[in-house]
Parts: C-alpha cells; sequence; structure tokens
C-alpha cells in the first residue's frame, strides 16, 4: 500500500537534458525543489549525422542523483521509474562497450534497403507500427554494420538501466520505438529482424512491465537510501508524457510540445482499430498501445526563433492569433516519417516590409499548430469522434500565446496539464498504475480566433504542398 509521504525517484532521458526529479508516489506531483538538471548539446555534423555522447550523458545523470543526495532528497523513495527518448542506438563491442556515441532520432544516416517485390510494407507497418524509415533500427542496423564490427545494439535507456542494476534489459515501450517490435506478441518481429541483418540476442531482452531490479553495489553504496529500491523498466517518452498529461483512454488526445511535439492516444492494444498509414503505434506497457503522429519542429522552433529574432518575449506580443500575413511551414527540422521531407526545408510565404519580429514567431507557431492539427483530424476519423484534447509540456507551459493558438486552431475546448514534467509524471504512473488528471486550466475557443484561422487553412495547405514538392524533386 503506497503511503502519502512515500516518494518517486523519476530519470527522464531527453535529447537536450537529463534529469532526475522527486514525485509524489500518491499522485506523481513533484517534490518542490527536489529536481536535477543536466544539459545536453548533441553534436551535429555534416553528413546527417546528431550524435550525444554516452558517457558525458550517464555522468551527468549520476551527478544529477548526487545532487538530490546531498539536498536530502533520495530519503523516503520507494521506486525508480524513467521516461526517455525513443529511437536512440549504440553499437556495442562483445564485451557491452560502446563501440559509436549514441544515435538520435534525428540523425540522418542509414543505408537503402533493397527488398524483394514480396516485401509489403503496409502489412509490415501494420504489425510493428513503424515504416522502413532512417529512424529505426531495421535501417540503423545495416548502416552501423557497415561502418563497425559490432556483437549487439541497444538504446540509451538499455544502457542506463544496465549501468544503475547491472542487467539490459529493455522495456516493451523502448523496444517498440526500434521499429522491431511485433506490436501484438510484445515480443520481436522476425521480419523486421531479418530485415535488420540481426538475431534476437544481439539485442535487449524484452522484459515485462513488471519487471524489477535493484542498483548495483556499487551505487548502493553512493546512495544508501536507494539501497533494495525497485527500478522500473523505461517507458518511451511520447507514452509517458500522454499518460502524465492525463491523456490515458481512448477518448482524449494529448498533444505534448517539448523539443519535438506530437499528438496521440492511449488505447488498449487488444481490438486496437487498424492502423493509418499515416500513423504510427508504439507500445505503452504490456496492456497499452499509443497511436499518433509526431513533428520536429515544436518547442525547437520556438526557442531558435526567439534567440534568432532576439525577441524580449517567448510570445508573439500584439499579434491575434491568425492574423500574421505570412504563412511559415516549419519544416526546419524536417518531417518524421512516412512523409520525406529533409531537414531545412522551412520556408515563408507572403513576406513582407510591414512584417514584424513578432508576426514572424506568430507565423510559425500558426504553422506549427495546423502540423499538430493534421495528425488531431486522423485520430479524430480512427476513434470515431472528435476526441477531447489535453495540452502538456514545457513548449506549452511557456506560451500562453501558443496554447490559445492550438485551441483556436483545433476549435473545440482544451486543458491544460499543470505540471511541466509530463514525461518523468507519466513514467510514474504506469509503473504505479496511476491516473493523473491534468489540473489545469480549462481553454475555450475564441470565436474570432478559430474564425481567422479557417481563413488561414486552405491558404496554409497550399503553400505547404508547395514546400513538399519543391523539397522532395
Amino acid at each position: 500500500m503506497t503511503r502519502t509521504d512515500d516518494r518517486v525517484l523519476a530519470l527522464d532521458l531527453g535529447t537536450s537534458s537529463a534529469r532526475a526529479l522527486v514525485l509524489s508516489a500518491a499522485d506523481a506531483a513533484p517534490i518542490e525543489g527536489a529536481l536535477a538538471r543536466h544539459k545536453i548539446s548533441p553534436t551535429y555534423s555534416t553528413g546527417g549525422s546528431a550524435t550525444l555522447d554516452l558517457h558525458e550523458y550517464v555522468e551527468g545523470l549520476l551527478g544529477c542523483l548526487d545532487e538530490l543526495e546531498q539536498n536530502g532528497h533520495l530519503d523516503g523513495i520507494t521506486a525508480v521509474v524513467l521516461s526517455s527518448q525513443w529511437h536512440s542506438i549504440v553499437a556495442l563491442d562483445n564485451k557491452g562497450a560502446a563501440l559509436t556515441p549514441v544515435v538520435t532520432w534525428a540523425d540522418t544516416r542509414s543505408v537503402d534497403l533493397e527488398l524483394g517485390p514480396s516485401f509489403d510494407e503496409r502489412a509490415f507497418h501494420a504489425r510493428t507500427g513503424a515504416w522502413l524509415h532512417r529512424l529505426y533500427w531495421t535501417r540503423r542496423i545495416p548502416w552501423l554494420m557497415s561502418e563497425v564490427s559490432p556483437a549487439g545494439f541497444a538504446g540509451l535507456p538499455d544502457l542506463v538501466l544496465e549501468r544503475l542494476t547491472g542487467e539490459r534489459v529493455t522495456s516493451v515501450s523502448i523496444a517498440s520505438g526500434t521499429g522491431t517490435l511485433d506490436l501484438a506478441s510484445g515480443g520481436y518481429d522476425a521480419e523486421a529482424l531479418d530485415i535488420a541483418g540481426v538475431k534476437a540476442d544481439r539485442l535487449p531482452s524484452i522484459v515485462p512491465t513488471g519487471w524489477t531490479g535493484t542498483l548495483s553495489r556499487e551505487y548502493s553504496r553512493r546512495w544508501p537510501g536507494l539501497v533494495g529500491v525497485p527500478v522500473h523498466p523505461p517507458t518511451g517518452d511520447g507514452a509517458a508524457s500522454n499518460v502524465g498529461s492525463g491523456g490515458f483512454d481512448s477518448g482524449t488526445a494529448a498533444v505534448t510540445v517539448g523539443t519535438s511535439a506530437a499528438v496521440r492516444v492511449v488505447h488498449p492494444i487488444a481490438d486496437a482499430p487498424e492502423l493509418p498509414w499515416e500513423l504510427w503505434r508504439y507500445r505503452v506497457d504490456d496492456q497499452r498501445a499509443v497511436t499518433g503522429m509526431a513533428f520536429s519542429a515544436a518547442g525547437n522552433l520556438h526557442a531558435w526563433l526567439t534567440e534568432v529574432l532576439q525577441l524580449d518575449s517567448p510570445e508573439p506580443t500584439g499579434v491575434e492569433v491568425g492574423s500574421a500575413k505570412a504563412i511559415a511551414i516549419p519544416f526546419m527540422a524536417g518531417t518524421r516519417p512516412p512523409a520525406t521531407v529533409p531537414s531545412g526545408s522551412g520556408v515563408y510565404f507572403g513576406l513582407s516590409f510591414d512584417d514584424s519580429a513578432a508576426d514572424l514567431l506568430a507565423a510559425a507557431l500558426q504553422g506549427a499548430s495546423l502540423e499538430i492539427d493534421r495528425g488531431l483530424r486522423l485520430l479524430d476519423s480512427l476513434f470515431g469522434r472528435d476526441l477531447d484534447v489535453v495540452l502538456g509540456g514545457g513548449g506549452i507551459d511557456a506560451s500562453a500565446w501558443w496554447r490559445r493558438c492550438l485551441t483556436a486552431t483545433f476549435a473545440r475546448p482544451t486543458t491544460v496539464c499543470a505540471e511541466p514534467e509530463v514525461g518523468a509524471r507519466g513514467a510514474a504512473a504506469v509503473a504505479l498504475g496511476l491516473s493523473p488528471a491534468p489540473g489545469g486550466e480549462h481553454l475555450t475557443p475564441v470565436d474570432e480566433d478559430v474564425a481567422r484561422l479557417a481563413v488561414l487553412r486552405p491558404r496554409y495547405e497550399r503553400f505547404r504542398d508547395l514546400a513538399v514538392q519543391a523539397a522532395t524533386d
């Protein structure tokens, strides 16, 4: 039985930061002041490289736990949970040491696959929830084998878990983000492994949701308050963010905005609706899946423009929602599969000398909102209703203007999650069986905003088509 003073240590393995924070075990609410953060700076280079230094990442995360320990925040911990970025991969030697940096979702290097006419990618997509895209291990592994001579492969969360517990295992949630999981069975997909050119024994073993490990002797000495505390398998950040925002049933779509953005619905894996080609599907845990669409330009776009335009405020002050005359197509970081727009394809149409920096920011946030709305409409159709919407994540927390714009774009009320740390909150909820409420303000779309965006939408779609054609010709 959970006591009111029980606490959970959550490790959040992001692309731009690694965080350790303490939550209440009763409702997954963050404990004030019990947060340590290590900034992460991915390395980008020509050729599409986007990597993380594994040693620096893990040592930074361990330093976060040291900080919490020094401040007395690791007392009363009853569980350790992890939320992690999906899709990362590291090539390993025969002793389990890393041969490569952490290759992230943003890395565009891979190999082209030449498969015979008998291969049915639509059946493959329906079974695995993924495509044969560079994002996934089906194309990453052959590329890595052409670069080095690996004995095995693992993702960042698998290696963090191994460092803490001494066991190299993965969860059904993290494995689903590799594109090699059979969603229905919860095991590795035979065809996906054959395409990748590996056997299952070269990948981390998949453990059930109820599995737990404990800290190794080294870390038990380092953090005495965590001795014997169960360490739960990691949850993919997209799944965790949905649950942490309050989107944990098939009638609710969660729109989360962090570095990137996504709109997703959590639902039972049993009797799941047939997966449309445009959407992906991963696993939350042993019983639930998450279906949705992701977008590469979101909080990163907002932060970049705020800096480049030298804005004093992160808000497009003085610009009404839907009124920016310029049209921004937010493909600065390309698109996620199945689309193939490369990074560096962002476009502004209709610029004039009377556009201000605030207008340019507003146009970009409007474009990002319209992109997210494309995914929401597909999910409405899939689940047969206008879904309820919750908004969550650091990007949502940072901009009241963007919250209003999203609500108007969706043309329906939204509920804001009051907690910005939705990934950590969701990982705790998945591990402990909690159902956290959003807890934030309820927003109603403003009629004038909705009307302006309704006029903007067809213009945006026409210019979007031109941008896609120009980027992919």
